[in-house]
């Protein structure tokens, strides 16, 4: 039985560069918030083991792609057969900062762990997911949370939703173009999440993406004019932060032709545990 399931973008509300490890890694603070925006992953299960993806994607082979890679994360512990042909409706953009490529693994193993009768816990779950990205934890488990080591120690927080105008600059920026970046800020001070839910949020990245790309530096100068706005992730989408929709839609249909954007509300518990608990009760 063909089903669809929602992989949702995420916002880094704040970031924070705390240090780097020798590994070369960079150790943070963020506070991960949901969207109710995001790609559509459909799958159909297959009993003769074959894995396929019909939204390939352009440049990439289907082995490297996280759905599939994700997925073949789960075979160990799926019956013998097990398969699925998959597809994704694309909505979110690649190098957003709006986290795509994780939610999208993490979809896959929710969905999977579940249509194939695996049987992983959360925790087991997000453990394979961590093998896939440092993000993707955070949306296999779905709900906001401030992380911290690399991204994968986790504390579910529950933070005001608000609604939000994100905005994409019409660039993409690669995570290690910021990280590698000698003047990116590696030492702010380490603090409780106590301390930072009192302090205006920034983004330590934000410095060095409007430096390297004057497309992020135009968008939030323009955001800035309406409301607090700031970057997620390492970019490029930027986002501005309100208290109504109607207030947020009123600034997009404002946007200057360049800037390309959509209104989302804030979730802290992702649309994807609101659909897993939908197919375990239909069942």
């Amino acid at each position: 039985m063909m089903s669809r399931w929602p992989s949702p973008a995420k916002l880094n509300l704040f970031l924070y560069i705390t240090g780097q490890r020798p590994d070369g890694y960079h150790t943070l603070q963020t506070l991960f918030q949901f969207l109710d925006y995001g790609d559509t992953i459909t799958i159909e299960p297959r009993q003769d083991g074959q894995l396929r993806l019909l939204t390939p994607v352009d440049g990439v082979p289907d082995e490297q792609n996280l759905i599939i890679r994700a997925a073949r994360r789960l075979i160990d512990a799926a019956p013998a057969g097990s398969g699925a042909d998959i597809s994704i409706d694309k909505r979110l953009p690649m190098g957003g900062g709006l986290g795509g490529g994780s939610s999208n693994a993490a979809t896959v193993l929710v969905a999977l762990n579940h249509l194939w009768s695996c049987g992983l816990s959360g925790d087991e779950l997000a453990a394979r997911g961590l093998t896939l990205g440092a993000d993707v934890p955070v949306f296999v488990r779905g709900h906001a949370a401030f992380a911290e080591g690399i991204g994968e120690v986790l504390t579910p927080v529950d933070v005001p939703e608000k609604w939000y105008l994100v905005a994409h600059p019409g660039v993409s920026i690669p995570t290690p173009v910021i990280f590698g970046d000698p003047a990116l800020p590696r030492n702010t001070p380490v603090r409780s999440i106590e301390t930072l839910l009192k302090c205006e949020f920034a983004n330590d990245c934000e410095v060095i993406a409007r430096k390297r790309f004057r497309e992020v530096d135009a968008a939030l100068s323009w955001l800035l004019e309406y409301a607090p706005s700031r970057l997620t992730g390492t970019g490029a989408c930027v986002f501005a932060e309100f208290d109504t929709e109607s207030a947020a839609r009123q600034v997009l249909e404002q946007a200057p032709e360049w800037l390309h954007g959509f209104v989302a509300r804030g979730m802290n518990t992702s649309p994807l545990q609101y659909a897993i608990l939908e197919q375990t009760e239909s069942r």
